[in-house]
């Protein structure tokens, strides 16, 4: 009966049979403690701290000079990347950094595209590296020109995704104007619907930025598909890391430790906390059913024969010794036969 009482399985094994849902969360936490998510998480906190300045500067002097003649655009989408942090501080730090990026666009120079372009490559291989991993992927080994040049790519390309998300979003300026048209902006009908348009909005241009991210961003890029759900997974979820981010922040920012780094230790705090949950959310999307099953299934290689012809050595001798003993045999009854003759 003890033996019997042992063999049950536990609570945690009973959970997480009855709910799939909970059996992927712990499999993505194993295997995002397997694949050192903490390790690459602190990596991409680093460049992307070292990198956000250069980055912005370069995206914001180019900003200026495309959209010089329509400063209310610009002014939209500098509201919507400062209003990406969650804190008062952290937006006006890069507040600070937009409107010199703006105002200096014409002494950027070469010695910033080369600095942007050096921490921006550095941010982009941790990031790719990091979600290769959680994806168990074993990517082809790549000169080191050409691994430069396809993290550049991979830069650009995210880059136009966040610029197509910022346009999404700056679409409920839209909504804004239209009830302004029509006299109705300030009815309670207009501003929940505003409001639910802002949010949509939202979330749609973020959903859009990470299934870029989990899909194509990795070493080998991953079906659309598969990365779906992973996708509105991470958009939905970094809007909830953000509002906790915010209170967060503010109690960290409150101590003396706080006072004296001011916003950058809050930047390096927002970044980590997000570089983990992006890990977390690829190793949530890789603990997939059917991905687990392409996984375990990998088709068979190529048959190839190869005859092997072997000697046998002891077998050859005891041959030859039969062969030799039965030559004397025939010699000696010959010998016999010839002296009765």
């Amino acid at each position: 009966m003890a033996g019997q009482q042992d063999e049950r399985p536990g609570r945690l094994t009973l959970l997480r049979r009855k709910h799939p849902w909970l059996d992927r969360l712990i499999r993505a936490f194993e295997r995002y403690q397997k694949q050192y998510g903490d390790y690459y998480a602190a990596a991409i906190t680093y460049f992307s701290v070292l990198a956000l300045v250069p980055l912005l500067m370069i995206a914001f002097a180019v900003a200026g000079f495309v959209l010089a003649g329509n400063p209310d655009l610009l002014g939209k989408l500098q509201e919507s990347i400062t209003s990406a942090v969650p804190s008062a501080a952290m937006s006006q730090m890069l507040t600070g950094v937009v409107d010199q990026a703006i105002r200096q666009a014409g002494a950027v120079g070469v010695i910033g595209l080369l600095a942007a372009l050096y921490s921006g490559l550095g941010w982009m291989t941790n990031l790719r590296e990091a979600l290769t991993a959680q994806w168990t992927q074993q990517p082809d080994q790549q000169p080191v020109l050409r691994r430069m040049l396809s993290d550049l790519l991979s830069l650009i390309g995210l880059g136009a995704a966040l610029a197509i998300s910022f346009g999404i979003s700056a679409l409920g300026g839209v909504g804004l104007w239209l009830f302004e048209f029509f006299g109705i902006q300030h009815t309670a009908v207009a501003v929940f619907a505003l409001r639910g348009l802002t949010t949509l909005l939202s979330l749609a241009a973020s959903w859009l930025v990470f299934l870029w991210v989990l899909a194509r961003l990795p070493r080998k890029a991953v079906r659309l598909r598969t990365a779906v759900w992973g996708a509105l997974f991470a958009a939905i979820g970094f809007e909830v890391l953000k509002q906790v981010a915010v209170v967060y922040l503010n109690s960290v920012t409150s101590s003396p430790a706080g006072a004296a780094f001011g916003p950058v230790l809050g930047l390096l705090v927002f970044a980590n906390l997000t570089s983990r949950f992006i890990l977390f959310v690829t190793a949530w999307t890789a603990s997939a059913p059917e991905y687990q099953e392409a996984e375990a299934s990998p088709a068979p290689g190529p048959a190839i024969i190869r005859p092997v012809v072997q000697v046998r050595g002891r077998s050859g001798a005891r041959a030859t010794a039969g062969l030799v003993g039965l030559g004397g045999l025939g010699a000696l009854v010959g010998w016999a036969w010839w002296r009765r003759r």
